[in-house]
């Protein structure tokens, strides 16, 4: 029987005006289906316009101007009920789910469904579990001595993936399933006897304990910063924008 690494994952990416989870929003987004390494993957995109300024500084990164998504995007609340009708059904029919950098992406897709649908990701997953699988924090672990920057970017370097279009939503999601995909092969003896449910569990703990020694570190430089060791969705704030 194959390793779950070589079975069916889907993947979820987004683009946004910002990294601040509780106020900036989705420009865009996708989803990846593939059920089997080798085959087409199957995409779905979002374009949004998110009734908002975009920040040139944002522009600059994904290339999505406010012009363009006035022009051609859609309102986000419909979007926000697609994308998480389409994450629910992945859940549904067993798929784990890889997202890079889970928090940033499922927390600030949370707070537009709280933003704009009175609802949450949580919400969502009442009866099917969501189950995630973060090429970061899997990396990190699994290779937590090796040196260097560990963007997506960086990932597909290591593990020989190609990027053909970074910042781009669809682009990124693929490339991030194929990550997890090279990642599982290369430590097959450490991943292949746990299942991605398992999985979800142990990188809730590795991912507070990775959060707990960079910000050991910050203060021992004396940076302020706070790591927040929650995944793969931070909790709501009492104070998260409307």
């Amino acid at each position: 029987m194959a390793c779950w690494y070589e079975g069916p994952l889907a993947a979820f990416d987004t683009e946004t005006t910002g990294v601040d989870v509780e106020t900036d929003r989705i420009v865009s987004a996708a989803v990846v289906v593939q059920d089997a390494p080798g085959l087409r993957p199957r995409v779905t995109r979002w374009l949004v316009n998110p009734g908002v300024p975009v920040p040139g500084a944002a522009t600059a990164v994904h290339g999505l101007t406010e012009e363009h998504l006035q022009r051609n995007g859609r309102w986000p609340a419909p979007v926000m009920y697609e994308l998480a009708e389409q994450l629910a059904e992945q859940a549904a029919r067993g798929r784990p789910l890889v997202v890079m950098n889970a928090p940033f992406d499922l927390t600030l897709f949370d707070r537009e469904l709280r933003r704009h649908r009175a609802s949450s990701l949580q919400r969502w997953f009442e009866s099917s579990p969501l189950c995630v699988l973060d090429p970061r924090v899997l990396d990190k672990h699994l290779d937590r001595y090796r040196k260097g920057r560990r963007t997506l970017a960086d990932l597909c370097a290591h593990y020989g993936v190609e990027l053909a279009d970074a910042h781009d939503a669809a682009a990124d999601a693929l490339a991030a399933l194929e990550v997890v995909r090279a990642l599982g092969r290369r430590f097959a003896a450490r991943l292949e006897h746990s299942t991605p449910v398992e999985l979800h569990t142990l990188q809730a703990g590795w991912h507070a304990a990775q959060a707990h020694g960079l910000q050991a570190w910050f203060a021992r430089s004396g940076t302020e910063e706070t790591v927040d060791p929650s995944w793969p969705l931070r909790p709501e704030l009492p104070a998260a924008a409307a």
